[in-house]
């Protein structure tokens, strides 16, 4: 499973530890490498039905091919989704839909790009900020009813989304600018060799967004009384092929990837520990409003643990904010 040359060291002892998830139905975006695709063959081998969530592509068909042979407990559905484009995004929800009539045990926003160049989508925003956050808002509002659904029948439903240790690096706070239609304008595509100038700034304030969007939904489905739940999770430094396609488009040097990626980095399967635990563990284990990963040092490894969020990440006036740009940009009313 999964990518990268190191050995996993925990995740053997997190994947004995779950309870079988027969019954479930499971939806993740970006299934076809590393994380996404790791915690995809899990939720197959405990027996749960998955939706892969990603661009119609021969790696997106190979990916599908190998969860079938290597979880055939599981049953796979691929469905086609470019979460650089908002009407795939209710293209795809639409077939979601269809595919789940008795609703939806989690919805997995795994799916993300890393310091892209300074690029609008066709709808107009950050190629980095629409694709890491504003299309999974938009997935989560269409998805929500099944998500409550479900709950409703099972006691309990989950969105799980994905961040990273770039939320926190650097320490500027959310930007409307980044969430706004400034795709093309925003800082140009310098990077600097420790991960740092205008590309690795618009990943951040993604990476942000992912955090800062599940408390505020957290808050959101507590005043609510739902029994839908909200959590976070981030890999640590995890060798994926996130690495490989971030170097492509020069937003990391091949030199300072390939020694820092040896000397820092945990397998993928370490790395797809957090999601795992978020979607797969048991209920009275995951709460609603958690945030797990590596929590030791500078949190780049380690078996997940409760993360305490930094004040970045919680803050009253970003969740507003965050909340009515995303509305606005996906032309989508999230009311909860």
């Amino acid at each position: 499973m999964g990518s990268g040359p190191s050995q996993p060291r925990w995740f053997g002892t997190l994947r004995a530890s779950l309870p079988p998830m027969k019954d479930k139905t499971v939806v993740i975006t970006g299934t076809t490498s590393g994380t996404g695709y790791i915690c995809a063959q899990v939720c197959g081998e405990l027996g749960a039905t998955v939706l892969l969530l990603n661009r119609s592509s021969q790696r997106s068909a190979k990916a599908l091919e190998s969860l079938r042979a290597a979880a055939p407990n599981g049953t796979f559905h691929a469905v086609e989704c470019d979460l650089q484009s908002f009407a795939s995004v209710r293209t795809a929800a639409a077939e979601v839909a269809k595919l789940t009539p008795e609703g939806i045990d989690v919805l997995c926003n795994n799916a993300g790009v890393m310091a892209l160049e300074d690029v609008a989508t066709k709808d107009g925003f950050d190629v980095q900020m629409q694709t890491n956050h504003l299309s999974h808002f938009l997935l989560t509002a269409l998805l929500f009813p099944l998500l409550e659904k479900r709950a409703a029948a099972v006691g309990e439903a989950r969105v799980v989304n994905h961040s990273s240790v770039a939320r926190r690096m650097p320490d500027t706070p959310l930007s409307a600018a980044h969430l706004g239609k400034n795709g093309g304008n925003l800082g140009g595509n310098a990077s600097g060799i420790s991960m740092s100038g205008p590309r690795w700034e618009r990943y951040h304030q993604t990476k942000l967004a992912n955090c800062v969007f599940t408390y505020a939904l957290h808050d959101r489905l507590q005043k609510r009384g739902s029994k839908v739940k909200a959590l976070v999770a981030h890999p640590g430094l995890a060798r994926t092929n996130l690495q490989v396609t971030s170097g492509e488009h020069g937003g990391m040097s091949p030199t300072f990837t390939s020694i820092f990626m040896k000397m820092l980095s945990q397998s993928g399967e370490d790395g797809a520990m957090g999601i795992v635990k978020c979607v797969c563990d048991s209920a009275d284990v995951i709460a609603s409003g958690q945030f797990w990963g590596p929590n030791r040092g500078m949190q780049l490894t380690g078996a997940p643990g409760l993360v305490t969020p930094e004040p970045l990440l919680n803050g009253e006036e970003d969740k507003k904010m965050l909340w009515q740009l995303s509305e606005e940009a996906v032309g989508e009313k999230f009311a909860l």
